[in-house]
């Protein structure tokens, strides 16, 4: 028998941990789910004869020597942050690690470890990152195969509400993962690589570069750039591309309004506000705005960002209630803290709303003489609000990783992302067995493109 310790039973644990339980018969397996909410673990086992739920401390230690020892193979479901100890922990005792979080420093410096340990350490076993990878790789590694030279790659992914849950939202936006991860998106700044230029687009710019994009089925989206795009040509072997892009989805009206609230200041999370116990959340916007004692908050509001009467952005900002005299209730805050406390309130998903994965690719090529571009699309939806798209597309690929070291099918070691063909293609077949696929919309022949700027 071998012995599966999950540590994590979170949100995103849901159908990680269901997969596992359901595979545990056939692969012989005990998964222990290892949690501080001992009562979250035995709920998430549900009486399961092959799982067991035990407590654990994540700062503990000596617990967490005593748990890796017993397993042979080790999932983080933890905060990326927590990663590296457990990680380390898992090469030193000579057991396999896998997680759904991107390579830290930490955890790459374990490479050499690992490697004369015989221990796999598979990381980016997610969504973004995870699918994205291998989704990728499979694409254009099937292109060079054929022939074709890669000009460009852009990809897109976004974590949603689905379509028939917006409800009167008109961000048509709700949080379906880390609200803090939402309003800080892009503050490190961004950097790509267009029609052979290098572009960088500074945090007060960025959600005004946005481009629009359409999935067949779901209809419109906007795509803005997300971080460092330029390190994806060595993950994906793209050096000479004219054109590599990174960025995230949401629906059209979204970048727009959220950039308003980048100008504003709310957004800001780099000291905390003097009076915030004192303030309510329409004092909070007027702490940006010039005093006028005959001007309304509403009226400096449209001043400060030149909006007219019929704005749609303005009536994004008051339906999340920001323009009302309601306390906002915190003692201490950065402007960033006050605005996540307010969109927790408003972009919370309601009992029965289901949320939504999309992914978008979009390759251009050049073949037997000929410029093309395809786009391929994914999007899954969840089935309920604990076994949400997110929970689904993170748990499964993580899951089948880890199902995929324990039997042999993946034997490298060291360090091990995605991005190669006998560790995404098996991981990609189950997948779509679990209807998790992409769609190849029809291809698109190009005109022969100038340099641009």
């Amino acid at each position: 028998m071998q012995n599966v310790l999950v540590i994590g039973a979170g949100k995103s644990s849901t159908v990680l941990i269901r997969y596992m339980l359901e595979q545990a018969e056939a692969h012989d397996w005990k998964v222990r789910i290892a949690d501080q909410d001992l009562s979250l673990c035995e709920r998430r086992v549900g009486g399961h004869p092959r799982g067991e739920a035990v407590a654990f401390d994540a700062d503990d230690d000596v617990r967490r020597r005593e748990l890796i020892e017993d397993a042979d193979l080790v999932i983080s479901m933890l905060p990326a942050s927590l990663h590296p100890p457990v990680a380390s922990a898992c090469v030193q005792r000579g057991k396999h690690f896998v997680s759904a979080s991107y390579v830290s420093g930490e955890v790459r410096d374990l490479q050499q470890a690992a490697e004369r340990a015989g221990v796999t350490v598979l990381n980016e076993m997610g969504v973004d990152p995870g699918i994205d990878h291998m989704s990728a790789m499979e694409q254009l590694e099937g292109l060079r195969r054929d022939g074709a030279t890669i000009t460009s790659f852009e990809t897109f992914t976004g974590g949603l509400v689905a379509p028939d849950y917006e409800g009167d939202n008109p961000w048509r936006y709700k949080f379906t993962w880390n609200p803090r991860n939402v309003v800080l998106a892009g503050q490190g700044g961004v950097k790509f690589r267009h029609n052979r230029r290098f572009k960088y687009i500074p945090y007060h710019k960025l959600f005004a570069r946005y481009e629009p994009l359409h999935i067949e089925g779901y209809g419109e989206f906007e795509g803005y750039p997300n971080r460092d795009s330029l390190k994806y040509r060595q993950h994906y072997d793209l050096w000479d591309v004219d054109t590599i892009y990174r960025g995230t989805l949401r629906r059209p009206g979204f970048c727009s309004a959220w950039d308003a609230l980048i100008q504003l200041g709310l957004t800001d999370d780099t000291y905390e506000l003097e009076d915030v116990a004192d303030m309510t959340y329409r004092d909070f916007v007027n702490a940006y705005l010039w005093y006028d004692k005959d001007m309304s908050v509403e009226l400096k509001l449209r001043a400060y960002l030149k909006l007219d009467l019929n704005s749609a952005i303005f009536d994004r900002i008051a339906w999340l209630g920001l323009l009302e005299r309601e306390p906002i209730g915190l003692t201490r805050a950065t402007p960033a803290q006050v605005l996540q406390k307010r969109l927790e309130e408003k972009w919370a998903l309601d009992e029965g709303d289901k949320d939504m994965i999309a992914m978008l690719h979009k390759v251009t090529f050049t073949q037997d003489g000929k410029h093309y571009r395809r786009q391929t699309n994914m999007v899954t939806l969840g089935e309920d609000q604990e076994h949400t798209a997110m929970a689904k597309t993170v748990g499964l690929t993580t899951g089948i990783g880890a199902k995929l070291v324990l039997d042999g099918t993946i034997s490298r070691r060291g360090i091990v992302i995605p991005t190669v063909e006998d560790v995404y293609a098996p991981v990609l077949k189950e997948l779509r067995d679990h209807d998790i696929r992409f769609e190849e919309q029809p291809l698109e022949e190009l005109e022969p493109q100038g340099e641009g700027a």
